[in-house]
């Protein structure tokens, strides 16, 4: 069961309600299953959206919300119970416990949608829908209003506009109850307790994919069903593939491993990034790298505040390592210029965040007309400055080729400024010397 309340669900919708105009209905589709290959199946994953508003964890079901409507307002079809399915595939809550266990007024079976739905959208005159992004249900939902079309002149009222359900409900999700927070500090937790058992297990000779295995195992031992994304562990100059996946190279002395992975929890995601080396100690390029990346990133965290706008913690995170790649040599010329010119993108070329949630790189606006989004208590973003200088780049000293370093933590905006939620995994050079040298005494 979901670790968010009943209770919520219920605000969620009514909040979503209270937002669409008079005699109108909202229509959602759960999550396709997908196919792996043949007929075998991805582990199930309910849609964001979908998710937000029901906790409804189950295929082929679909939400209408009806504000006003006799009799009760969330309507909610989906499968019906079925034995000899459910030997096979797993229970199901059927109609009786879409009310009951998931708080819909009043529940159908999927397969009569066709009949039933037509019915419940005549007479409104706009449908909110999530068009574009699930085209098979975009068809659907128009042979159900060329159904009602089909009977105006028997008197029949098809509705006469459409609108995007997006922009409402995900204007909602930016903002994170006590619930959510408490759900994205567990799936915190647990991400944080991976990434310091991938740092103690970390030994040259081993694989990438080794250090993969032990953040596989916390996760799940922690509780968690799966990776809120396709783990990043890169080692050596992989480091400086800013997507890296392959996760199958050796771990050589002397390299560095950067890992970002994170796990998710009812649909919650946690993203977490630490840089560390195979031996246990930086050597001094490696440290130098990385201070300047940590730095950075306390810049960044000191401009989290509400008030602040989106941006100002990225432009911070611009200014400490553009200065810093002067100091170290690695860029000539006036602090300001460079900024200007952007040729710090050559070592950093990403932003230094984005919204987090259900979705890792969670939705929201980050400009509101045209102007970057000011930060309010509830937010969740990830700060993760980076510098990247690639094993083939000529134009700085060998000394320097092939260190990449990413620091991400995840922060919810609080009222006076932000709560760092993966504090738990070790973030500097001494901290995580200290664990890993540890680590190799306790082995011996």
């Amino acid at each position: 069961m979901s670790h968010i309340p009943k209770a919520e669900y219920a605000r969620r919708r009514k909040a979503l309600m209270a937002q669409m105009v008079p005699n109108s209905i909202a229509i959602l589709p759960a999550a396709a299953v997908a196919i792996r290959n043949r007929d075998v199946e991805h582990v199930y994953r309910q849609d964001s959206d979908f998710q937000y508003l029901s906790g409804f964890p189950e295929p082929e079901a679909v939400i209408a919300l009806i504000p006003g409507r006799e009799h009760g307002e969330y309507v909610l079809f989906c499968r019906e119970r079925n034995p000899e399915r459910e030997l096979w595939d797993g229970l199901r809550a059927g109609q009786e416990g879409a009310v009951s266990d998931f708080g819909a007024d009043d529940a159908f079976p999927i397969t009569d949608i066709d009949e039933i739905l037509p019915g419940l959208i005549e007479g409104r005159e706009r449908v909110y829908s999530a068009m574009g992004s699930n085209p098979e249900f975009d068809r659907r939902l128009m042979d159900w209003i060329n159904v009602i079309r089909s009977k105006a002149r028997l008197g029949a009222q098809p509705p006469n506009e459409f609108v995007a359900l997006d922009h409402l409900l995900h204007d909602m999700r930016l903002y994170k109850s006590a619930a959510e927070v408490k759900v994205m500090r567990a799936a915190a937790d647990i991400s944080a307790r991976a990434h310091v058992r991938a740092m103690q297990a970390c030994r040259a000779g081993l694989h990438e994919y080794s250090l993969e295995a032990e953040l596989d195992y916390a996760f799940r031992k922690g509780g968690a069903k799966m990776p809120a994304y396709g783990s990043i562990v890169a080692a050596g100059r992989n480091g400086c593939i800013l997507h890296y996946q392959q996760n199958d190279a050796p771990l050589k002395e002397g390299d560095l491993v950067l890992i970002d992975a994170g796990c998710e929890i009812d649909c919650y995601a946690s993203d977490i990034t630490r840089t560390f080396p195979v031996s246990g100690r930086f050597s001094p390029e490696q440290k130098a790298i990385y201070e300047l990346v940590l730095k950075a990133q306390a810049a960044a965290f000191a401009e989290i505040a509400p008030g602040k706008h989106w941006n100002h913690a990225h432009e911070a995170t611009v200014r400490v390592i553009t200065a810093g790649l002067v100091e170290l040599g690695l860029l000539q010329g006036d602090v300001q210029e460079l900024i200007d010119s952007e040729a710090y993108r050559a070592f950093y070329m990403h932003r230094a965040g984005h919204w987090l949630g259900m979705d890792v790189h969670d939705v929201g606006e980050y400009k509101v007309g045209g102007e970057w989004r000011v930060l309010e208590p509830g937010m969740a973003l990830t700060v993760e400055p980076g510098i990247y200088i690639g094993a083939d780049n000529q134009a700085v000293a060998r000394k320097w080729r092939g260190i990449g370093v990413r620091i991400e933590d995840d922060v919810v905006v609080t009222k006076k400024g932000c709560e760092i939620l993966t504090s738990g995994v070790p973030r500097t050079v001494a901290e995580i010397e200290a664990l890993m040298q540890a680590a190799r005494k306790d082995a011996a």
